[in-house]
């Protein structure tokens, strides 16, 4: 389609879960999302490689108020292993840096090995990422022969199960926090089996709340047809927060929030962060409850949003 026969971009508020295919980036497949709903505005919440799949929530329109708890929510992948052959990329799609024997292993072993993985930790970036150092990515570093040092992050592992073992292949559940790489977790878990590893195949199967099993795949919106067509798929921002428990408010408190103002905490509340509605179920946002009893305005949404 020519620019001059573009469907005008229209108000589109809500959530998309998208199940990325391989061979796309991110922001390619967000794109193309966008011009099948003609979205105004749109945003996605965490960047899955172009050799991974999966679940990649989209957030348009005022949803894009929350899409940073998306950005910051634990993940679900699963990973699968080449074991005896690294990579210059830690992946696929990099130069064989070597090759070891793989080692006769048991289920016991590998699960030790997963189990010794698990936890709080630091854990340096590789140099194929798009972390930027002086406005250029590292990968752009790296393919020009260049190292840079990068500080270590810290990350969780909250969990490892393993799937399959079928050597020179391994397959596994990863829960991870932000800014996890599970390229660099192969590379670890293949070093501690004795034979190294590199990532063969990622797929995210959760984000937050969100599972895999809701994601509709990108040829939907490539179909052609009315953009409208679509609408029923989008979910309302409030989904992307439903771990934080829910606080309705009369209308004076919401009039008070929207105007930047605090109020005085229902009683008994806990502090912590709140999903707020008001009248008729409209959700208002996000606030937060402190520690002298306060409810304060956090993230909310604009006043017409739930009109």
């Amino acid at each position: 389609m020519s620019p001059m026969q573009r469907s005008p971009r229209r108000p589109v508020d809500g959530i998309l879960l998208l199940d990325k295919p391989v061979g796309i980036s991110s922001n390619a497949a967000l794109q193309r999302v966008r011009r099948g709903l003609a979205a105004a505005k749109g945003g996605h919440t965490g960047n899955l490689d172009v050799a991974a799949s999966g679940l990649l929530p989209l957030c348009f329109g005022v949803a894009t108020r929350v899409s940073a708890f998306l950005l910051d929510a634990d993940k679900t992948y699963v990973a699968d292993l080449a074991l005896g052959v690294t990579t210059t990329t830690g992946d696929r799609e990099g130069e064989v840096r070597s090759t070891r024997p793989v080692p006769a292993l048991s289920t016991a072993d590998v699960e030790r090995v997963l189990a010794s993985c698990v936890g709080p930790q630091d854990q340096v970036p590789p140099m194929y990422s798009a972390l930027k150092r002086d406005g250029r990515p590292l990968y752009a570093y790296a393919r020009a022969g260049i190292e840079i040092e990068r500080a270590p992050r810290a990350i969780t592992i909250h969990a490892l199960h393993l799937l399959e073992l079928a050597p020179p292949r391994l397959v596994i559940e990863v829960h991870c926090s932000k800014g996890t790489y599970v390229r660099t977790l192969a590379e670890d878990i293949g070093e501690h089996l004795g034979c190294g590893a590199h990532l063969s195949a990622l797929r995210r199967t959760r984000a937050g709340p969100f599972t895999l099993d809701d994601a509709r795949p990108l040829a939907i919106f490539e179909a052609g047809g009315p953009a409208e067509q679509y609408d029923a798929l989008l979910l309302p921002p409030d989904r992307a927060l439903l771990d934080y428990t829910a606080l309705e408010l009369d209308p004076e408190s919401c009039r008070a929030l929207e105007q930047g103002q605090r109020r005085p905490a229902p009683a008994g509340s806990e502090p912590g962060l709140y999903r707020l509605y008001g009248p008729g179920r409209c959700f208002v946002g996000l606030g937060e409850i402190t520690a002298d009893g306060s409810l304060e305005p956090r993230r909310l949404m604009p006043v017409t949003a739930g009109a």
